[in-house]
This record gives C-alpha cells, sequence and structure tokens, in this order.
C-alpha cells in the first residue's frame, strides 16, 4: 500500500490563506539545517520533519546522556550511548518517511559549515555555545542564508531571525560579542525541559514563514519569554555599523535556493 501524497499529508497547511499548495512545495523542496540536536533542536526538527520539508541536514557530534531525555524529545532510554544524529534520524523517519536525512555527526569547520549553509535555505542554531553561535552566524552572512537562532537557560527563553539574504539587517554579531562567553550554561543553571519545547517549536514556526512568506517573521527583533511570569517581550534589534561580521555585507537573495 502506497502512503497519503505528501499535499494530502500537509492538507492543513494548505488549507492555510498564507501557505496554500504554492507554499507547501516549496516546503516540501526546501533544504533546511538544523545545527545541534539538544532540546532547541530536537522539537524544530520534529516539527519541520511531520511539516513536510524535504530535506533536513542534522549536525551534533555529541551522544545522547541521561540527562538529556528531561526535555530532548526526539530520544528516548534506549537511545542513551548513540550517535544524537543516528537516533534523531530514526525518530524523524518514524514521524515522517520521506523526509530526506543527511547527518552529519562531527564539530565542522569554519569552511565546512559555509558549505552547508550555502546548499540551505535556512539554517536553525540550537546550539549551546557561544563560539558555535558565532560561527554559524558567519556562515550564513558569508553565504546569505537567513538564521533562525534560539536559546534557554532556567525560565528564559530567546527567538531571533536574522535575514542575511537582505543587505540591511542585523546579525547574531550585532547582538552578542566573545565578551558574552563568559554567561551560564543549562549544564550549571538548569533549564524547564518544556522551555526548550516552546522556544524549539517557535524556531520550526520562524523557519515555515521563511519558506513560504506567510506573514511577517521576526526579523529585526529579540523575542525573550520569562516562562515564571508567562511573559513575552519584543525588543528591537538594530544592526550595529560596526560590526566585524555583516557590516560590509551585501547579501545575495537565498531563500530560493535548490
Amino acid at each position: 500500500m502506497t502512503g497519503p501524497s505528501p499535499l494530502h499529508r500537509a492538507a492543513r497547511h494548505v488549507a492555510l490563506p498564507g501557505i496554500g499548495e504554492a507554499g507547501q512545495r516549496r516546503v516540501e523542496q526546501a533544504t533546511v539545517a538544523v545545527i545541534g540536536l539538544g532540546g532547541l533542536g530536537s522539537a524544530a526538527a520534529l516539527y519541520l520533519s511531520a511539516s513536510g520539508v524535504g530535506r533536513l541536514v542534522l549536525n551534533d557530534f555529541d551522544r545522547v546522556d541521561v540527562t538529556n531525555l528531561q526535555r530532548q524529545i526526539l530520544y528516548g532510554d534506549s537511545d542513551v550511548g548513540s550517535a544524537k544524529t543516528a537516533a534523531a534520524a530514526q525518530c524523524l523517519a518514524r514521524h515522517y518517511p520521506a523526509v530526506r536525512l543527511e547527518l552529519i555527526d562531527r564539530r565542522l569547520s569554519p569552511q565546512e559549515l559555509s558549505d552547508v549553509a550555502g546548499r540551505c535555505n535556512v539554517v536553525l542554531d540550537g546550539t549551546d555555545n557561544f563560539g558555535t553561535r558565532f560561527a554559524v552566524n558567519e556562515a550564513c552572512v558569508r553565504t546569505g542564508t537567513p538564521l533562525v537562532s534560539g536559546a534557554a537557560i532556567r525560565f528564559q527563553g530567546q527567538l531571533a531571525v536574522f535575514r542575511n539574504d537582505l543587505p540591511d539587517g542585523p546579525c547574531y554579531r550585532c547582538l552578542y560579542d566573545p565578551a558574552d562567553e563568559t554567561l551560564e550554561d543549562c549544564s550549571g543553571s538548569g533549564v524547564l525541559g518544556p522551555l526548550v519545547g516552546v522556544i524549539g517549536s517557535l524556531m520550526a514556526v520562524e523557519a515555515l514563514k521563511l519558506l513560504t512568506g506567510a506573514g511577517e517573521t521576526a526579523h529585526g527583533r529579540l523575542l525573550t519569554y520569562d516562562a515564571l511570569k508567562g511573559q513575552w517581550r519584543s525588543i528591537a534589534l538594530p544592526r550595529d555599523p560596526a560590526c566585524p561580521v555583516c557590516s560590509s555585507r551585501s547579501a545575495p537573495a537565498k531563500l530560493d535556493a535548490d
């Protein structure tokens, strides 16, 4: 027996005025990279796969640890000790067997990051350290690839979209500088399990809006969420004219990439 067609499977997307059949076909033809398959990347990858994204490039060099299971929803007890890329692929294939997965289970060099970004329509950064985030940002700026960035720690979440395919928007380096690398991480400070699901799901939402052209993205804004207070804030994020990464950028159109 053959399964439902991709468009029939995505009928609830096709019914949306902002997406329709044409938008869903763009989703099916898209290549999206998810860098980091922790809590943020798990939720984002799961929804992107279920939404019918044609190809997902999954990058993580870590293995599943029992402490991941509280929030990283792609994995279960039987995956402990396995490479995150392989365990994630098994889970995603169960949700949408037609998805094409490219697994990269090593730390990527700057040139390799640029190679990956250069053949993707959108990159999602769900990593947990500033060094990698800066490297991913530079690769996306260099190749003119839109970047969706998420972060979560304790009860606080953040989300931003960087339209590196446009010539006048900010990049991630406009928001943070290397001095911020001293900030805390989840292993030492903790993080509420469902919080990464909230931010990771929103990362998938922003990626799908970029691919389909539906609505307005969070470009030029930093969205913050306080889970304890149940409050969202939107903060304008201007471009830094002295940014060492994007100040001289003249970006090509990228969302129509193969």
